[in-house]
């Protein structure tokens, strides 16, 4: 089993935001509000026309992944919690609803809306993602939470 050590900076998205995205069936970007940008740390025009996973976090379990593409290829909404990978490599964790889009009953492209979760969810879905990561991948990583006091603490320490 391989573990790692890495700091990396949380951004908490805000209670009144909603984050959405649009992409073709293949999964690129055709459509990213505001909201998107800032808090991934990207500009519209960097994520428009990229896969959707360039904001994928390498904590988040292939499964959950897989999941989602099964959801969405039996035509159904997929919910969940996704840890993404900001553009400096921070964080952000979010509540997803993905689903299809249709038009004349044909199936056009997929959005997303994602909204804040609180910290005791994100705290138990790091620790579920944690687990399944473990067992699928034979890979975790030591997540720790700090408040902004030990974070001074452990700066001076460096």
């Amino acid at each position: 089993m391989h573990t790692t050590f890495d700091m990396f900076i949380e951004t908490q998205v805000p209670e009144d935001v909603e984050i959405i995205s649009r992409t073709d069936l293949s999964g690129v970007i055709i459509h990213a509000n505001e909201a998107f940008a800032k808090i991934s740390g990207y500009e519209v025009n960097e994520l428009i026309g990229k896969p959707h996973n360039i904001v994928r976090h390498p904590d988040m379990p292939k499964s959950v992944f897989a999941d989602i593409w099964e959801t969405l290829g039996r035509g159904e909404s997929w919910q969940g919690y996704v840890k993404n990978k900001r553009k400096d490599n921070g964080y952000y964790w979010v509540h997803a609803n993905v689903s299809g889009v249709y038009k004349n009953g044909e199936l056009v492209e997929y959005k997303s809306l994602r909204s804040p979760i609180d910290r005791e969810t994100t705290i138990k879905m790091q620790n579920t993602y944690d687990a399944l990561r473990k067992s699928e991948e034979q890979s975790s990583r030591v997540v720790l939470y700090v408040t902004d006091n030990q974070l001074d603490q452990i700066a001076k320490l460096l």
